[in-house]
């Protein structure tokens, strides 16, 4: 099953807002769906976008694919931003450790 990471329509006619929810990507827009990890409501401004960035974050690490719009939307939120320093930072600290240990050996 592919998971993706997408937006789903409600609202009133012309008002529309939109839930952003974790989906198989064969359901239907605005149909079944796995969880809801936030909402965004483009005609608000400012406080347009609301997330579960834990969530958010597991179901990234658990391989779901945002679309192209949720990923802007991530990416204005700062999610992917974290996510990446936030492995860039494990990353690093995984090869420091060796070379500590090889300076105690020498």
């Amino acid at each position: 099953m592919a998971v993706k990471i997408r937006l789903r329509r409600v609202g009133r006619k012309k008002a529309p807002t939109y839930r952003i929810v974790v989906a198989d990507s064969k359901s239907p827009r605005d149909g079944k769906f796995i969880e809801i990890v936030g909402q965004y409501a483009p005609r608000i401004g400012e406080q347009a976008l609301n997330l579960k960035a834990e969530r958010v974050n597991y179901w990234l690490d658990n391989g779901a694919q945002p679309t192209d719009t949720v990923r802007s939307l991530l990416r204005k939120a700062g999610v992917l931003k974290q996510r990446h320093e936030g492995r860039l930072a494990a990353k690093l600290q995984s090869k420091a450790v060796p070379l500590a240990e090889k300076g105690d050996e020498a």
